[in-house]
């Protein structure tokens, strides 16, 4: 459905109606596996042969359509679902790393990642170096004959902060590593890292792919352009897989051999698929993500222009306003909007953020984004609280800043909300 506008493609792309009953919705298909047509083509499945069900482990209709969906919406070859964002990133890098291996990755992440990247991945024997993600000479500096991989935020989480996409894309170039971009607050709406060299996507599609704030996902594209093969780094992509009877990925798949090996390897063994049901629900909220895009940049460039004028607020960091230091970045990466989370600095700092939090009536205090409910979060005391101070302020949640995800109310009620909230 590539010929479509993104709008319909928000709708109909992977979907038709039910070959079994007409029905026009894609169904939820709540079952753990399949009834073969006969052992010929059972083995034919299980030797990856043809495509097809086997065990929703693996593969689901329901999540099919959502996986060839957001591939569309990306620009992508091939797509893969898992349960949660961070499932996600474990399958991406699962299928990339070996014990010894490092990755860079920007420094500006959700507190989530960062907990991942440094302490979980350790335990693989895979090593993170830490950059900036709006100087790609810091990425540079960082790369070793270990590099196997470089990650970032296309816009960093919480502080909205825009990543030098194509500066970092050409030291990936540079090193022959794939370059692997987190797409989530912008949304494919915003940007489409593809169209700036990046190789893989990632996306949490419980913020705003789903919307709602109903249902956990996650989600992995595939570009089709990184050539596995070339440094010999990439074995699990190239070499004969003792599973599947000596198949090499990359030689057999292409150019969407990374996803097939992530879903008949890495998501088989480590088993974080994603259910029916939640892919339903994203489903359906992506088919209003480019209407709740265009609404969530308009309110928080309202919401932040009121803020920078407010003399209670020491400082608003967002893109969108016109003053930003990233407000070029802004205009280059995402024309369309600098999206609808960034932080801001409260005069009275940690104290004062909390108090915030605690005051609010609108906004709910949660540790999620991405909905269309107006929501606030004090990460020094949440979501960044494992953290050192230094890696706080490093990853731009210092005790001062409090998060918002501006929803799709009326922005006038947003701001009085916010108002009587800071006079409390």
């Amino acid at each position: 459905m590539a010929e479509y506008g993104f709008d319909t493609l928000a709708v109909h792309a992977g979907a038709q109606p039910d070959p079994a009953t007409g029905a026009r919705i894609t169904p939820i298909y709540q079952t753990s596996a399949y009834v073969f047509e006969d052992a010929d083509q059972a083995a034919s499945l299980f030797n990856l042969q043809v495509f097809g069900n086997i065990y929703s482990r693996i593969m689901n209709p329901t999540v099919a359509v959502m996986e060839e969906r957001i591939a569309a919406l990306e620009g992508g070859t091939a797509g893969l679902a898992a349960a949660s964002g961070h499932a996600a990133q474990a399958l991406v890098f699962h299928t990339i790393m070996e014990q010894g291996a490092e990755f860079i990755s920007a420094r500006q992440l959700y507190g989530g990642s960062v907990n991942q990247f440094s302490q979980s991945f350790k335990k693989y024997g895979w090593h993170v170096r830490w950059a900036d993600c709006t100087d790609a000479d810091s990425f540079k500096r960082a790369v070793t004959d270990k590099t196997r991989a470089i990650f970032c935020e296309s816009i960093a989480n919480p502080g909205g902060v825009i990543s030098d996409l194509e500066g970092i894309a050409r030291v990936a170039a540079d090193a022959g590593v794939p370059f692997i971009v987190d797409n989530t607050l912008a949304t494919p709406y915003l940007l489409r890292p593809f169209e700036w060299g990046a190789h893989i996507v990632v996306h949490s599609a419980t913020k705003f792919l789903g919307g709602h704030g109903n249902s956990l996902a996650g989600a992995i594209v595939e570009a089709g352009t990184f050539n596995w093969e070339k440094s010999g780094n990439y074995k699990l992509l190239t070499e004969e897989n003792a599973s599947y009877h000596g198949i090499r990925f990359y030689e057999t798949f292409g150019d969407f051999a990374f996803c097939v090996a992530a879903r008949a390897l890495s998501l088989r063994d480590l088993g974080p698929c994603l259910a029916p049901m939640n892919a339903f629900l994203v489903l359906t909220g992506m088919e209003t993500l480019p209407l709740r895009m265009r609404r969530h940049c308009d309110n928080a460039l309202s919401v932040a222009q009121w803020l920078e004028a407010d003399s209670r607020v020491e400082w608003v960091n967002y893109a969108g306003l016109e003053k930003h230091k990233l407000h070029a970045s802004m205009r280059k990466y995402c024309p369309k909007g600098a999206g609808s989370v960034f932080t801001f600095g409260l005069k009275g700092g940690y104290e004062a953020g909390v108090k915030l939090v605690n005051s609010v009536r609108i906004f709910s205090h949660l540790a999620n984004i991405g909905d269309t409910r107006s929501l606030i979060i004090h990460p020094a005391s949440t979501t960044h609280r494992q953290l050192s101070d230094e890696d706080r302020v490093k990853a731009g949640a210092g005790p001062e800043v409090v998060r918002l995800s501006v929803g799709i109310e009326d922005p006038k009620d947003l701001i009085a909300d916010l108002d009587q909230a800071m006079a409390a």
